[in-house]
């Protein structure tokens, strides 16, 4: 370096802060250090050192959310949110996740959300024709990135 101080990250493998266990050097957080870390409930994490070291983050998040492990995320998408997605949002007017009236149209309309964009599946005039087009998007997008995600962690 160009001051003479030279860097050298610290080995904190198999450290315990808090509920986390510092596993391996993961990629720089911009310009800091990181590690991957387990915690306690089963997740792994991204964490700054300086972060780790100074007792600022203790978990995954769990500790915040009440012992709730915050959801992880793949690719854009969560598994455990899809999982939890089978039920209809509060907000939901027809029922089925994905389907709503959009009374403009006169038309119902179908979408479903995957890996971090928005699919519009159609509008049809009848609500059975937009639950089989929200169907088929679920087994299609949803149902075999489980799948992928099952096999991995099996594998591991």
């Amino acid at each position: 370096m160009a001051n003479g101080h030279s860097h050298q990250k610290l080995d904190l493998t198999g450290q315990r802060f808090g509920k986390l266990t510092a596993l391996a050097p993961a990629a720089n957080v911009g310009p800091r250090t990181a590690w991957r870390c387990q915690c306690e409930c089963g997740r792994e994490t991204i964490v700054v050192t300086q972060r780790l070291r100074d007792g600022r983050t203790r978990s995954c998040g769990c500790l915040k959310e009440g012992g709730i492990p915050k959801p992880t995320y793949i690719d854009g998408t969560s598994p455990e949110m899809l999982a939890a997605a089978k039920v209809a949002r509060k907000n939901n007017t027809s029922g089925v996740p994905g389907v709503d009236w959009v009374q403009s149209k006169g038309l119902w309309r179908a979408s479903i959300c995957f890996k971090g964009r928005r699919h519009y599946l159609g509008s049809y005039s009848k609500f059975e024709d937009a639950v089989k087009a929200r169907k088929r998007a679920e087994g299609e997008l949803h149902d075999s990135f489980l799948q992928e995600v099952a096999a991995q962690v099996a594998r591991q």
